[in-house]
């Protein structure tokens, strides 16, 4: 059915002939933890990906300091095409987080597309006392570094969110750097942790639930995805973040290899059965996931990012 969907829709890939090109299983690399957003986009692009390549494409979870652990294991395999990563919002920071890291985020990946993006929510727990972003950045000011900011490792999404809010707002609350963002959560809703920033795909049940009370979403806009809570950015201007997801493969890997997973990621990406069970995750497609927009995404967010971060010792 979704390969009949897409040669309907023209797309230029010939995919009976791309399934020629791999005679084994592709490996996708996934550089963070199990049941994050990361995680769910990846298995969503790599089920829809399957069809389309004749092969199929395993997801692996290699998890560690940042995503370099992964990075590092996407570097050693084979480069022949068969294997392919896909990175997050920390991606950019790699080098700057963890200077002696050798691969540099633009030159040692190649971006095949923009796969997926979501804004992020800024919760606390319900023993704090705000209800919205003003009383918050009130009650961190009277804390002082008292108050914690459950965070998974240095460079990731959620590190990023929270450092620019520390930025932006003059506050000093402590971040606390966790294996995942799961965990971070976790502790969030015991109690161990005062507030988070973090994907609706983890956070809303919660914050449903009553265990978690929002505050503010951190893109630029309200979001659809996370109706009625207004954007960090009314009370703080000139935040903005949004999670988002980019295919990569290596400097070069095989031409024809490359030509076949990129057309056939976005071909995925135009089905309405992915876009669904993305948009379940509570992720959103982009309007352009061509190679080359991806490629402009990951500098400038390398460019805005990088000097953030840098010096921020590994936790």
């Amino acid at each position: 059915m979704l390969r009949r969907h897409i040669l309907a829709a023209g797309t230029a890939l010939p995919f009976a002939a791309s399934a020629q090109v791999f005679t084994r299983p592709l490996r996708l690399i996934i550089p963070v933890g199990v049941a994050g957003v990361t995680d769910i986009v990846g298995r969503v692009l790599a089920d829809g990906m399957q069809p389309l390549l004749g092969q199929p494409v395993v997801p692996e979870n290699v998890v560690g300091a940042g995503s370099t652990v992964g990075a590092a294991a996407f570097h050693r395999a084979p480069n022949d095409g068969t294997v392919i990563y896909i990175g997050t919002n920390n991606h950019p920071v790699m080098k700057a987080v963890y200077p002696n890291f050798p691969l540099d985020p633009v030159t040692d990946f190649t971006p095949l597309a923009l796969v997926g993006r979501q804004p992020f929510v800024l919760a606390v727990h319900p023993e704090v006392p705000a209800t919205d972003l003003p009383s918050l950045l009130a009650w961190l000011r009277a804390r002082g570094e008292q108050a914690n900011f459950g965070s998974a490792n240095p460079g990731a999404t959620n590190h990023l969110a929270g450092e620019l809010l520390k930025q932006l707002s003059g506050t000093r609350f402590t971040i606390v750097p966790y294996r995942s963002a799961a965990n971070a959560v976790q502790d969030l809703v015991a109690g161990r942790m005062n507030l988070t920033i973090d994907s609706p795909t983890i956070m809303m049940p919660l914050i449903r639930d009553g265990r978690l009370r929002p505050i503010a979403v951190s893109s630029a806009e309200a979001s659809a995805l996370v109706p009625g809570v207004p954007p960090i950015a009314s009370a703080l201007p000139g935040y903005d973040l949004t999670a988002w997801q980019v295919l990569f493969s290596r400097p070069g890997a095989p031409a024809e290899p490359q030509r076949a997973v990129q057309a056939a990621c976005v071909a995925a990406l135009a089905d309405a059965a992915v876009r669904d069970r993305l948009l379940q995750a509570n992720v959103e497609t982009w309007p352009d996931p061509s190679a080359e927009s991806a490629r402009r995404h990951v500098a400038a967010e390398v460019a805005r990012w990088a000097p953030i971060v840098a010096g921020i010792a590994p936790g």
